[in-house]
């Protein structure tokens, strides 16, 4: 029985150990790739005493203003699994996923007054976040006149960092440029018990790719004097990113934009800073402190568990299987009082708890018996009561 028992044991003991160095190795690097069927989720950020531009299109003749107030912005990313699966081609299948992404900005006061939006369709790498270069990825945004424009090439992190990212900097695409520019690693901070790596871009003065339609109906109503102009692009951008996987806990844009005519002064047409909402930091944080805890426990946690355990099955497999049948030896029993077996000479002799009181002796030619020397083995007496040889060792006269 404890031959079975041992072997099995020995068994699963080997099986946790190689299920142990095959978590860090094999289960683990498919947990930290974004999945294909990953949850929708939306991001929230307002910006406080914003000045916005805002068009309403009343028939041909749009109504173009500058206004105050409080801005929403609402970011739905949404993993298109189907799309994943058929439309990508050979050499981006297994690394990346295709992603619908919707933006929309409106009056915090008033959802309902869409002051800009956009929409687009891309590839992204699982494990590193980066843009993947696709040829259907495509870019719909409203322009300032209300037309759309697009066209877009993406490249370097867009919506997220990779997993594991790095104290180092990163390539990040702004959509107003269409082109990805450095965002630098300025230290780590704390977020709701998070340590986060902070990233800031900086972007200043940047002149905008605007269509020609769109900057004659800008100039013409801010700058009545003017032929031509310009829309400058400025924005300090602050990622708080998970080290770990790469998502964005906190998020802080401070944009602006302003058009430059050629002649006379220049109007903003965008000043505000976007911040993440706390409902949404909230949210992030916890997304993050789950996600961490599904890798830590594949990749660190797991792997120790089972290598303990499948340690301890191995060890003590092996000792069921090599133990002796009878266990350990007994310990020699002491001779009974009437064991046969005689004392030896060198031995103590076995005594009873109650001591047996010895008859005294009784005296023999004028001596004590217990007085005679022993000067000889063969030792004889005159008195012919008395026996001619010594009594044995041990042995008691009878009287």
């Amino acid at each position: 029985m404890k031959l079975r028992v041992g072997a099995a044991l020995f068994g699963l003991g080997v099986l946790l150990l190689v299920f142990a160095a095959g978590l860090p190795f094999y289960v683990a690097p498919a947990v930290t790739k974004l999945p294909y069927d990953l949850e929708p989720t939306t991001s929230v950020a307002e910006a406080k005493n914003a000045s916005f531009l805002k068009i309403t299109r009343v028939g041909d003749s749009p109504t173009i203003e500058v206004l105050q107030g409080d801005l929403r912005s609402n970011v739905e990313v949404i993993p298109q699994a189907d799309d994943t699966k058929d439309r990508l081609p050979k050499d981006l299948k297994g690394d990346a996923v295709i992603w619908d992404v919707y933006q929309t900005v409106t009056r915090a006061d008033n959802p309902e007054v869409v002051v800009s939006q956009y929409s687009t369709e891309l590839a992204l790498y699982r494990i590193s976040g980066a843009a993947a270069s696709w040829k259907d990825q495509w870019l719909n945004e409203t322009g300032a006149d209300g037309t759309p424009v697009g066209n877009v090439k993406y490249s370097g992190q867009i919506y997220k960092f990779p997993f594991g990212t790095a104290k180092r900097d990163y390539q990040v695409f702004d959509r107003d440029l269409k082109r990805a520019v450095p965002a630098k690693f300025v230290g780590t901070e704390k977020i709701k018990g998070i340590e986060a790596y902070r990233f800031e871009q900086r972007i200043e003065n940047e002149v905008l790719a605007t269509p020609e339609s769109s900057l004659q109906t800008l100039v013409g109503k801010f700058a009545p004097g003017a032929t031509s102009g310009q829309i400058v692009y400025s924005n300090i951008r602050t990622l708080w990113v998970d080290p770990v996987t790469g998502s964005y806990v906190n998020v802080r844009e401070q944009q602006h934009k302003e058009l430059r005519p050629n002649t006379g002064t220049p109007t903003v047409l965008l000043d505000a800073d976007f911040n993440y909402t706390d409902d949404t930091v909230s949210r992030s944080v916890e997304t993050v402190k789950d996600n961490r805890f599904k890798i830590g426990l594949i990749s660190f946690w797991g792997p120790i568990v089972a290598g303990v355990l499948g340690l301890l099955a191995v060890v003590f497999g092996v000792w069921l299987v090599t133990r002796p049948e009878g266990g350990t030896a007994r310990h020699r029993a002491e001779p009974a009082v009437d064991d046969p077996t005689p004392t030896r000479v060198d031995q103590e002799p076995v005594r009873d708890v109650e001591t047996v009181e010895q008859p005294r002796p009784q005296p023999v030619g004028g001596l004590l018996t217990d007085e005679i020397p022993p000067a000889s083995t063969n030792w004889k007496s005159e008195d012919p009561t008395v026996p001619t040889q010594r009594p044995a060792p041990g042995e008691v006269e009878q009287r």
